[in-house]
Formats: C-alpha cells, sequence, structure tokens
C-alpha cells in the first residue's frame, strides 16, 4: 500500500488539525483526539499529527493514483483554511509504504 507524508511548518498546528477534521466529519469517519487525527476517505487514510510548529500528515492508500488523489484533497483543503501564510505541503514516499 502506497504512503507518503508531508511535514508542514504551520503557526498554530493543532488549529489546522481540528479545521481540517471538523471539515471532513460531516462527510467522512474521522477521529481527533489532542494533537492526532484521521480522515478516513473512499480512496485512502490521512492521519495528522500536530507539534509545536509542525503538523505531520501521513496518507496510505490502495494504490499511486488514489495516493496522488488524497494528497491533493487533503493539501487544496490546508492551503484554503491556511489562506493568510500558504505554508508549503511537499509529499515524499514513505519507504515501504
Amino acid at each position: 500500500m502506497p504512503q507518503s507524508e508531508a511535514r508542514v511548518t504551520l503557526e498554530s498546528p493543532g488549529r489546522y488539525l481540528g479545521q481540517l477534521c471538523k471539515h471532513f466529519a460531516h462527510r467522512l469517519p474521522v477521529t481527533q483526539e489532542a494533537a492526532q487525527g484521521s480522515i478516513a476517505f473512499p480512496t485512502g487514510l490521512c492521519r495528522l499529527e500536530a507539534g509545536e510548529d509542525l503538523l505531520l500528515l501521513r496518507a496510505e492508500a490502495a494504490d499511486p493514483a488514489a495516493l496522488e488523489q488524497l494528497q491533493d484533497v487533503v493539501a487544496r483543503h490546508l492551503l484554503r483554511f491556511a489562506f493568510r501564510a500558504p505554508p508549503e505541503i511537499t509529499w515524499r514516499p514513505i519507504e515501504g509504504g
């Protein structure tokens, strides 16, 4: 199963984790506890973890095309929420994933 991650530097990463989880919870299964969350998309799963100034996004999907679609959806929404100071979002493959 292909996997990737993005380490996104943000001011208040926990706030953006909460916004993403709350936004997608209207249509998808979402879990959120403190500084961690997960969003179950039809195409795969995105896990989120907020640090002091970093939001870690980990995505996994059944195939490379689905993974690319999942990465795009998550990145577009994060950029929409962080429009005042758009972060750089670079997805990198996870070895063995």
